[in-house]
């Protein structure tokens, strides 16, 4: 069916099936991993397929009446959900709408027409997380207990489940990060990052904070005894089907001990180049460089703007059985089967700098390092590059023309750069509206014009300044809801710029010309800047206007 509707060639079908055979996963997921097509474009030709309805349940707003129709225990054991009740019976979003035992079940238990649709499994597993409930719902059910505990001089506070509580409902919420933390006024307080903001979800009672720092101690293989100095470890956690890897990291502070934690999930993994929200465009030339053979990818931008991410998720399109990939990262991020990864450790003398020297011997085609952070480091992966390695790595600038001159800063040949460098991918990370409570308003030009300036409102809109006082344009925004914590965002999606060293953009390095000349010569040729890039995506519906400006910075 794949050929037959002309969705992927002869080749892609070829790789897809010999991917799928190696990694014993179906060809739909082989094809989604390769890039081939996005899991949403495999699932829609698959539900022509079968003969049933697609549906996109991030932009279903569900009733939770409705959701809690089928018991929690069913929904996720069966990998379905029910999303609305009319008429025509119950709207059932499925995994697999050809399961008949479960359907049969569901009507004789609501005695109703169970309408099947097909989902996609990202889909469904996050329409699921609504069952989680209230986190502070279930730190008062625990802390109920940890009362009645208190009473009974013999009994233990339960802060085994506690710990589970919290980091359960972390990643329920899709958090990122925990944060324990002591205050003056005794208590604790406990904090999620999601989506990049933090926000305040409980407090706890001072007394147990100790406690619950000796357990995560305990579970992260760290000294109990040990109040004065800074710690970090690791957890696998076990959560529902997957084991979660937590980065723990706990520091003495005036009041205490904080605790940070940082989720680590399969599920926050699971990107397509396509959903971290490059442009088709942009997508093509990332492509092209990853295909050499050779030369250098290279992801620029701030601490947490996704910069590993995007790396990780073109390790994982290259990652097969006939390659040896290895990576020396601080710390390792994810583990990827098939990777070989390797932990810097500067008490052992293992540097980003020694480790690469050590890789060298062990027969790579491709290398990832965490970051180039100095001259050495710079030159031994220059000369990977040059010598038959496709070299991932990343840099602290600002956008991508700035990588440039912060590599001849790190003493770097521009010859040696421009024989090099395939691409250089620069990137911020914003936050999208959530879907379930968007919401339309007019906006005029003007006032757009006062944010970022008439020319760029004029490239974005293609309005001019002369008629643009009396239009407006239709923008989107999020009203704020319980599921979205009132933030109106749901989710994050990267805004790129993609820089290619063409002909001219290598002759002016060679010329040793600034950064603002590279950059004008690279827009000249057709780069979108994260600036431009971020418009596309508001004029989409995708985000808002304050979003892309506190990215950007404009």
């Amino acid at each position: 069916m794949f050929l037959e509707t002309g969705a992927i060639s002869e080749e892609d079908f070829s790789r897809a099936e010999k991917k799928a055979k190696q990694e014993k996963i179906t060809l739909a997921e082989a094809i989604v991993r390769l890039e081939i097509l996005s899991e949403e474009e495999v699932a829609r030709i698959l539900a022509d397929m079968l003969g049933f309805p697609y549906i996109k349940l991030s932009k279903s707003g569900i009733a939770p009446d409705i959701l809690a129709s089928i018991p929690e225990i069913v929904a996720k054991k069966n990998r379905i959900v029910a999303f609305k009740k009319d008429s025509a019976g119950f709207h059932l979003a499925m995994a697999d709408p050809t399961e008949l035992e479960i359907r049969d079940f569901i009507e004789r238990k609501e005695g109703v027409t169970v309408k099947p649709y097909l989902a996609t499994e990202r889909d469904i597993e996050n329409a699921l997380e609504a069952y989680g409930g209230e986190l502070s719902d279930a730190l008062s059910k625990i802390l109920s207990l940890v009362e009645k505990a208190s009473q009974d001089k013999k009994a233990e506070p339960p802060i085994v489940e506690l710990v589970k509580g919290v980091i359960s409902f972390a990643y329920k919420n899709r958090a990122s990060d925990i944060h324990i933390e002591p205050r003056e006024n005794l208590d604790s307080l406990v904090r999620f990052r999601i989506d990049g903001v933090l926000h305040d979800v409980s407090t706890l009672p001072r007394a147990l904070h100790n406690q619950v720092i000796s357990r995560l101690k305990v579970l992260a293989r760290l000294q109990t005894d040990e109040h004065q100095k800074p710690q970090d470890g690791k957890i696998e956690f076990p959560i529902e089907k997957e084991e979660v890897d937590i980065r723990v990291s706990i520091v003495p502070i005036t009041e205490g001990e904080k605790i940070v934690m940082r989720l680590l999930s399969e599920r926050s993994r699971r990107f397509s180049l396509t959903n971290l929200g490059l442009a088709e465009e942009d997508l093509l030339k990332v492509q092209e460089a990853y295909r050499k053979p050779f030369g250098m990818i290279l992801a620029t931008g701030p601490t947490g703007c996704g910069k590993t991410t995007t790396l990780y998720t073109i390790l994982k399109i290259l990652n097969s059985r006939n390659v040896n990939i290895m990576t020396i990262e601080d710390p390792v991020e994810y583990d990827i089967q098939g990777v070989n990864q390797i932990q810097v450790n500067t008490k052992a003398n293992l540097t980003f700098a020694t480790g690469l020297r050590s890789i060298l011997r062990q027969d790579p085609n491709i290398i990832l390092v965490g970051e180039i952070r100095d001259k050495e480091t710079a030159n031994i992966a220059i000369n990977l590059a040059m010598t038959g390695h496709l070299v991932l790595s990343t840099l602290h600038t600002n956008d991508a023309s700035t990588a440039i001159p912060r590599f001849v800063d790190l003493g770097i040949e521009p010859f040696l750069i421009v024989s090099t460098v395939n691409v250089i991918v620069a990137q911020r990370l914003i936050r999208k509206i959530h879907d379930a409570c968007r919401a339309s308003e007019e906006i005029s030009f003007v006032k757009i014009a006062n944010y970022i300036g008439w020319e760029a409102t004029k490239k974005a809109f293609g309005v001019s300044e002369e008629e643009a006082g009396q239009k407006t344009v239709r923008l989107y925004k999020g009203k704020g809801c319980e599921a979205c914590y009132g933030t109106g965002y749901e989710g994050r999606i990267g805004i790129f710029e993609v820089l290619i060293l063409d002909d001219k953009i290598k002759k002016a390095l060679v010329k040793n010309q600034e950064a603002g000349s590279i950059a004008m010569l690279a827009r000249a040729n057709g780069m979108r800047t994260m600036l431009e890039d971020g418009l596309e995506k508001v004029k989409s519906g995708l985000t808002t206007l304050d979003e892309i400006l506190g990215a950007t910075k404009v």
